[in-house]
């Protein structure tokens, strides 16, 4: 008990606020929730044994509590005890071992929740992906499967960046519509604190341009402007098919963005790919030199740093 309150205590100091207890021993419980009263922290977990006494320490500290069963229907059963109380607070684990159990038991929850309106199955599920390998790819290819399949808590044993990064991103494309490029607002973006004299750099505003473009802008610590332009999500040669990436649209959009009253040195370097439009460009853009940069961004760093 002793350990497992330094542990808290530690977490406390870190200022860590949301917590799972998880003991088979309702003495530790106990001291862990006095010393995380008032934070709601989530029992684990709840089972036919000791479901009793979950009950009453969850009622007692006004704690939600995870109902864990022999699979799906034993832990619906508990869930419906719970409820038989007036407890609404139910997080669900069907302790399920492997990942094709696991799916299997999230997809008949869902259904028999949202079609047949089974309540006792119509709450959150907390998803062990750390329990069910010792490979932490595969662990993290587990916990990237109930991201968008239901999974409502997902423990992992670490939280090491290149494992973590990934599922946090996979979260917050969950509801994007894919027949929809995902853009960057058009603008002026400033890296590596720009001054009057620095390159101005134009692309298009395809997210995945504009992340490479700027991260090479970065690496090569070259102050710069960087101007998005609206494509409606088209990447540079598509959009200049498509007659979004023109000089008679690059152009209005150059006059309009408010560049010109940041710099002195008016060169605009266009991507080398539409190096055909630079003509047509310092004829729009007549106090303006037009620069042709580099095909691929990955070319970028060299360039910057050897422009004059």
């Amino acid at each position: 008990t002793e350990k497992y309150l330094s542990i808290i205590e530690h977490a406390q100091q870190a200022g860590i606020k949301n917590f799972i207890l998880m003991s088979s021993t309702l003495t530790t419980l106990t001291a862990a929730l006095k010393a995380t009263e008032g934070m709601r922290p989530l029992l684990y977990a709840a089972t036919e044994s000791n479901f009793a006494s979950f009950h009453q320490l969850a009622a007692e500290y006004g704690c939600p509590v995870v109902v864990k069963g022999d699979g799906l229907e034993a832990t619906a059963a508990l869930a419906e005890k719970l409820l038989a109380l007036k407890w609404k607070d139910i997080v669900l684990d069907t302790g399920a071992q492997t990942l094709a159990q696991a799916f299997h038991d999230h997809i008949v929850a869902r259904r028999a929740a949202v079609v047949k309106k089974n309540r006792s199955v119509g709450f959150p599920t907390l998803v062990r992906a750390c329990d069910m390998t010792d490979d932490p790819m595969q662990e993290t290819l587990i916990a990237a499967t109930f991201i968008p399949k239901y999974g409502g808590i997902i423990l992992l044993s670490d939280i090491q960046g290149e494992r973590l990064f990934p599922l946090l991103v996979q979260r917050m494309n969950i509801y994007t519509d894919p027949q929809r490029p995902m853009t960057t607002s058009e603008g002026i973006y400033e890296i590596n604190s720009p001054t009057a004299t620095s390159p101005v750099v134009i692309t298009s505003n395809f997210s995945l341009t504009y992340f490479i473009v700027s991260s090479e802008i970065e690496s090569s610590r070259v102050p710069t402007w960087l101007l998005i332009k609206d494509t409606e999500g088209l990447s540079v040669l598509t959009a200049w098919a498509a007659g979004k990436f023109s000089a008679d649209t690059i152009a209005p959009f150059v006059r309009k963005c408010g560049i010109e009253e940041k710099v002195e040195r008016k060169r605009l370097i266009i991507p080398g790919c539409v190096a055909t439009i630079s003509g047509e460009l310092e004829e729009e853009l007549k106090n303006w030199e037009i620069n042709i940069g580099p095909r691929e961004a990955s070319a970028l760093v060299p360039y910057l740093k050897n422009w004059k």
